[in-house]
Formats: structure tokens, C-alpha cells, sequence
């Protein structure tokens, strides 16, 4: 029985791509970010040799590590959620998803408004805790939907739990998501709940992704299809629109998503685990919030270091991130950065992977490792991490 944990970081970035300067993020690292504030205490990803990785020694390196380390370039032209699991999971966007930095068409809007019912207020890019600060009054009083944007490929509806029912608010992301086809495909739709009176707003733990189904096939659709599991933990279920997927579990932050994991381990499951911690990103990464961010890594690291006894001698561990958001710089977007990736087994080979050059090469290991048959440009590097002759893995015929 094979277990593969492969958890992502969510914009936990390792240093700007050397293309970063097309994006406006010449010089973001998200990890230097945390770092820098002092409070960074990550032993056992140290352990792991997290420092190790190409352009993180500031971290502190590690001479007897004990797990692989790289670094992985985002090949996608893009730097958002969706884009970087996709190519996790071997699919590649050439083309970047369509960003509204003026605000969605008018025709766009009033075919919303139509179907919906319901007016909109904002319609431009904001900030999503802002966005409820200035508009929310305004929405109590009219029951318009607050839409909004960002520099990020997203449709995001905002709405009063009192004002709109949650399953309203829901069907009026379905319906946009049937709305933003062809040129105006956007990664994603979010739903965007928040609760309080005026001056006291806050979002809850009811936000959902109504995300673009793949537009190829994945790692998780050629997984299932060879007849193992694939359970997704936190938002991975939305991020692939479901497809793929055996079992999704429902949690939301990271201390839920971390539990549920614990719970997997527990579990005879033969396949992939695919897990999300998202409050890097949505609470930290989004807010500028460095201290928060490196203390919520902290505590991910000690989670860790509780997780792995709990690892089977056929598990592999992975901790990879989907692209970057610098709390340290000016904007509050997401950064395009290389993202650090760590791999732990019992007969894993602690080395050095050095720069790898697509998040694809996870999905092309993950793959091989289960026998799965399954084409992407990635390149498997698990043949430079298992010495087989010694390995308890054993090498599957491969599964079409």
C-alpha cells in the first residue's frame, strides 16, 4: 500500500523567478520576508534541509539533512493559486487567465445583475477586507452584491450572511461561473461570506471556489482512473472543480487542514493525499503580515514534527507551495517567485535536487512512484532520491 502526502504551502515563495520583473515582483521572497522579522523557528523543515535549497541558506543550512530539497520554477504564465496547482498536478497554462485591472465589462455586470437578481457595488480590484469596510453598509441597505477583483485571475462575490443566504450566495456564483466562459474564463469564482454589524465585519469560514474545470488531464484524473484514492483536504477539491477527486474532505484554515491530515495518516488509503494550508496566503501573505506568517509556519513546523512517526515505511511526504505572496513588500497580490520543495521517506536519499524547472516534475514523480501511467512535461526525479536496491518501495507495474 502507497501513500503519497503531498502538501501545499500556500504561497510560502522561495525567491523571485528570473522573470519576476514582468509581473511588477523584481525581488520578492517570501520566505526572506518572514525570515527578516526574527521570529522564524523552523527546526525541522531545517532538518529536512529547507536551508539547503538554492538561494536559502539565510535560513541556515543543514549538513546531514534528512530528506531531498530543490527548487522548482513556475513554467505556467502565471502566479496564482489555481495556475500553480494545475501545474502541480501536470497540467501547464501557456497562456496567463484573464485579470481586470478596470474593473469586469458592463455587459459582463448587467448579464450578472439579470440573472441574479441583484444589483453590484465596487466592481474593481480591491482588497478583500477593505472591500467589506467600505461597501458593506451599503449592501445591508440595498442587498447589492459587493463584486470585486484583484490582480489574481478572480470573480469574488461578497455578501452578508443575514442579506444573502449562504446557498444564494453560492447559486450566484454558479451562475457566474456559466457566465465567465470564452475570452472572460477566469480562474475562479469565490464566494466571499462575512457576518457583523458596521465597523465590526468579518469574513467567515464559509468562502467556497467555484474554480475553470482543467482544461487537460491531471495527475488526479490519471490516479483515479488507475483505481487508487484521491482525497483532497481544504480548498484542492474547489481548485479542480471536483474532477479527480475520490473523497474531498472539508476543512477550512490551516490548524483543520493539519488535523485532518493527522487523521489520514491513520488511514488505509492506497493513493494521494492532497492537502492545502491556505492561511499563509488569505490571512498573512494578503494582509502584509510578516510576523504572522512566519509564526504560522512555525507552527506548521512543529505540527510536522508530530506528523512524521506517524509515516508508514512506503509514505512519501512532499511540501511544495503554488507561487508566492511577499508580506514584506508593497502590494498585497501575489508575487512570482520559485517555490521550495521537500520530500521525506523512509527510503528517501537525502540530496540535493538543485533548480527544477517546472512544478510538473512533482506530478511526473507522484505518477511513476504509484505506477500510473500519465504524460506531462514534467520530469520525474524519483529515480535521484530512491536507491531501489535498498527501498521497501516496490516498483509497480505501470497502470494505462
Amino acid at each position: 500500500m502507497k501513500r503519497v502526502f503531498l502538501i501545499v504551502l500556500d504561497s510560502v515563495g522561495a525567491g523571485a523567478l528570473p522573470d519576476a520583473g514582468l509581473f511588477g515582483d523584481e525581488g520578492a521572497n517570501t520566505l526572506r520576508s518572514c525570515y527578516n522579522t526574527g521570529r522564524l523557528n523552523i527546526p525541522h523543515m531545517l532538518k529536512m534541509g529547507i536551508g539547503n535549497i538554492d538561494g536559502l541558506s539565510f535560513i541556515g543550512t543543514e549538513p546531514s539533512q534528512n530528506a531531498a530539497c530543490a527548487k522548482l520554477a513556475e513554467k505556467s504564465m502565471g502566479k496564482d493559486t489555481t495556475t500553480g496547482h494545475w501545474e502541480i498536478a501536470g497540467l501547464i497554462s501557456k497562456s496567463p487567465f484573464p485579470t481586470y485591472p478596470n474593473g469586469f465589462p458592463k455587459e459582463l455586470i448587467d448579464e450578472f445583475t439579470s440573472r441574479t437578481g441583484r444589483g453590484v457595488l465596487c466592481n474593481k480590484p480591491y482588497s478583500g477586507t477593505e472591500v467589506i469596510k467600505d461597501y458593506g453598509v451599503e449592501h445591508i441597505k440595498t442587498g447589492k452584491l459587493i463584486v470585486y477583483t484583484s490582480a489574481d485571475s478572480v470573480f469574488q462575490i461578497a455578501a452578508h450572511t443575514d442579506v444573502v443566504p449562504l446557498s444564494e450566495l453560492y447559486d450566484c456564483c454558479m451562475i457566474a461561473r456559466r457566465i465567465l466562459t470564452g475570452k472572460n474564463a477566469v480562474g475562479r469564482v469565490i464566494a466571499r461570506p462575512f457576518t457583523g454589524k458596521p465597523g465590526e465585519f468579518v469574513r467567515t469560514a464559509d468562502r467556497r471556489d467555484f474554480s475553470l474545470e482543467p482544461t487537460g488531464e491531471t495527475m488526479l484524473d490519471a490516479i483515479k482512473s488507475a483505481g487508487f484514492d484521491v482525497i483532497s483536504v481544504g480548498k484542492i477539491s474547489d481548485i479542480f472543480a471536483g474532477r479527480g477527486i475520490t473523497k474531498a474532505v472539508t476543512a477550512h484554515g490551516n490548524p483543520e487542514c493539519m488535523a485532518a491530515t493527522d487523521r489520514l495518516a491513520d488511514d488505509d488509503f492506497n493513493g494521494l493525499a492532497f492537502i492545502n494550508l491556505v492561511d499563509y496566503d488569505m490571512v498573512y501573505g494578503h494582509r502584509n503580515n510578516a510576523v504572522g506568517y512566519a509564526q504560522a509556519l512555525n507552527e506548521f513546523d512543529r505540527w510536522l514534527g508530530g506528523f512524521v512517526p506517524k509515516m508508514r515505511d512506503e509514505d512519501l511526504l512532499i511540501i511544495t507551495a503554488d507561487h508566492g505572496c511577499d508580506p514584506g513588500d508593497v502590494s498585497t497580490d501575489h508575487t512570482r517567485e520559485y517555490v521550495p520543495m521537500l520530500v521525506y521517506g523512509s527510503a528517501v536519499d537525502p540530496v540535493n535536487l538543485g533548480v527544477r524547472q517546472s512544478f510538473s516534475d512533482i506530478a511526473a514523480s507522484v505518477c511513476e512512484y504509484l505506477g500510473v501511467s500519465y504524460t506531462t512535461e514534467g520530469i520525474s526525479f524519483l529515480e535521484k532520491i530512491i536507491s531501489r536496491e535498498n527501498s521497501p518501495y516496490k516498483q509497480n507495474e505501470v497502470k494505462s
